[in-house]
């Protein structure tokens, strides 16, 4: 058990904090419904009901959607796109999706590869893929989701205030819709590209999202 825990330290603890932020935000979340419910003199609902309420669904699945965004793109341009002195990116010159040697795929797999890895053909190439169709897969559902409670939230608003409701497609293309997307978009594309950039020339001894403290500025990804 021991053994385990340490093996897994970084999925155990951030499982851990999901859970417990998943938790407080219902709790807080089911308070401020309940006083919003009071306020227009409605009845309040209990935590089972808020948790699989629209209004709960829409506020969890559109900070989802843009960390699974901010990932996807992520992986995608650091194939590409690179920045020099960062540790989050490939050296200068390496740019691109490398040779099969270096990616130890088909006849270049050893004993120690993955079984797909070493397969070749279309099986390779999926497998090769994999994280980057899994991670979009998941921010496409996601932001599918945050639509469909979010429409639903949008009508409740309206009937509350005797309007009528507006369809799915209508909604995609409401202020609400983009407004709940974009205020989230924004926070990750500033938190991955300042952290891009401060990585180059600030440190944090032992971790592996940072270079060694002695390392260059200019020292880029595993040249560090």
């Amino acid at each position: 058990m021991r053994k385990f825990v340490r093996d897994n330290g970084l999925a155990l603890f951030f499982g851990g904090l999901f859970l417990l932020a998943v938790g407080f935000q219902a709790i807080a979340g089911w308070q401020a419904f309940n006083d919003d419910q009071a306020w227009h003199h409605a009845p309040k609902i209990s935590l089972f009901r808020y948790v699989t309420s629209s209004a709960y669904g829409a506020a969890v699945m559109e900070n989802w959607q843009s960390e699974y965004l901010q990932f996807t793109l992520f992986i995608l341009l650091t194939v590409w796109l690179i920045q020099r002195g960062s540790p989050e990116s490939k050296e200068p010159g390496k740019e691109g999706e490398e040779s099969d040697d270096q990616q130890k795929v088909g006849e270049h797999a050893d004993e120690r590869s993955p079984r797909w890895a070493r397969a070749g053909g279309v099986r390779t190439w999926i497998y090769e893929n994999s994280l980057l169709f899994v991670m979009a897969a998941i921010w496409v559902g996601t932001w599918v989701s945050q639509s469909i409670t979010g429409v639903s939230e949008y009508n409740a608003e309206r009937l509350s205030h005797q309007l009528p409701v507006i369809s799915w497609s209508h909604y995609l293309v409401t202020a609400d819709f983009w407004e709940r997307t974009l205020q989230n978009w924004q926070s990750e594309f500033l938190a991955v590209g300042s952290f891009v950039v401060l990585a180059i020339y600030l440190r944090q001894r032992g971790s592996s999202q940072s270079k060694p403290v002695g390392a260059p500025h200019d020292a880029t990804g595993v040249e560090a």
